[in-house]
């Protein structure tokens, strides 16, 4: 890769995908920790981003919505 390059999400998942599980383990332990210690703020920043990530989705056909009804039944059916 050259210097100064920036990589996106998926590029970055696809190497981190060539760790083994235990590697794999372990940094997403440490990333865990890393959003833990964010400000009330920087939480609030990051679920406004991920919801207006999934809105997008949404609209754009990429991903399809579930009725409330079906979840619920489909959360309380696999409680019992």
């Amino acid at each position: 890769m050259q210097k100064n390059a920036v990589m996106t999400i998926d590029q970055i998942e696809a190497e981190l995908m060539k760790l083994d599980s235990k590697s794999r383990a372990i940094l997403a332990e440490r990333l865990l920790q890393s959003i833990e210690e964010l400000s009330d703020d920087e939480h609030e920043r990051l679920w406004a981003l991920e919801a207006l990530k999934r809105h997008d989705e949404l609209v754009e056909g990429r991903e399809h919505g579930h009725p409330a009804g079906d979840v619920l039944r489909n959360v309380r059916n696999s409680l019992k």
